[in-house]
């Protein structure tokens, strides 16, 4: 039995709600203990090549983050890489999400199947196919050829990336009040000035909410990287190379000031919402008051 407050006040209630925040924290812990693995043996100071075995608790991979070289340059590339990517995919799948909610046109719903066959498609297909596409004689007789490097790896990563963003965005569109569009082009503002006084400033929680979020695919993608980098080592595949001959714990450092620096953008964005959310609540509760004066 439960009562109208939701208190399960029965034993049988009781146990199964004791089950669930078990099985709840089990769940969490499965999904968070790599992570905490990751970060302790940032602190370890490994026998031999390999970070592998703890052996006891030390400063000096912190000390000395950047002491291997090739990891560094591999996280620069990937870093410009998330970067260029991230920039192109929501310039593009911001408009393309715009256009699928506001317009109503033929072939609307083929694009929007489109928009989520990348995102249910196998990566090793993406990545096979993409390379097969800058492979292919046919763009041979157009007189275009790619060499694997640093320009297809920010292509294959646009290419899934947009789904992502024109998705997210299109979610932040559903509930948007386009009447405000026309009330300010009532006021004089032409298209282009409503779209950057209005339309954009109501959107740009959703917009940035895409980009962080494909920053973080981008920079952790493996699989259509692999297939579609050539000789360039991303930091995901200078891991991978390395793990074979050794493991180096500033390997552990670096995946630790990523997570960090992700951790802390998360944070400041959350502390930001609340204090917005409580002005909000302040100023409502002082236009109520003085209503009622």
């Amino acid at each position: 039995m439960s009562r109208r407050d939701g208190t399960v006040t029965s034993t049988g209630g009781r146990v199964g709600r004791i089950v669930i925040d078990l099985v709840a924290g089990a769940g969490l812990l499965y999904l968070f203990l790599p992570i905490f693995v990751i970060v302790a043996f940032s602190f370890n100071a490994p026998v031999g090549r390999f970070n592998a075995v703890w052996n006891h608790f030390t400063l000096d991979n912190w000390l000395h983050p950047f002491a291997d070289q090739a990891l560094v340059d591999a996280l620069l590339l990937s870093l410009r890489v998330a970067l260029i990517s991230t920039v192109l995919a929501t310039v593009i799948g911001t408009f393309m999400a715009i256009a699928l909610v506001r317009y109503r046109f033929r072939g609307g719903e083929p694009v929007n199947f489109l928009l989520v066959l990348p995102l249910t498609a196998p990566e090793i297909v993406l990545g096979a196919s993409l390379l097969t596409l800058f492979l292919s004689p046919t763009l041979w007789l157009f007189n275009i050829s790619f060499a694997l490097g640093f320009a297809t790896i920010v292509i294959a990563h646009v290419m899934f990336l947009v789904s992502y963003v024109a998705l997210t965005v299109r979610a932040r569109l559903r509930g948007f009040d386009w009447t405000l569009e026309d009330a300010a082009m009532d006021l004089g503002a032409n298209p282009t000035r409503t779209f950057w006084r209005v339309t954009l400033p109501l959107i740009t929680p959703g917009i940035l909410a895409a980009a962080l979020l494909s920053f973080a695919l981008s920079i952790d993608d493996f699989i259509i990287t692999f297939f579609n980098s050539g000789p360039v080592q991303t930091f995901p595949l200078q891991i991978y190379g390395a793990s074979r001959v050794r493991i180096p714990p500033q390997i552990n450092v670096l995946a630790s000031m990523i997570l960090f620096f992700s951790v802390a953008i998360l944070m400041t964005g959350t502390i930001a919402g609340m204090r917005k959310s409580a002005e909000k609540q302040a100023t409502a509760k002082k236009f109520n008051l003085l209503h009622r004066k």
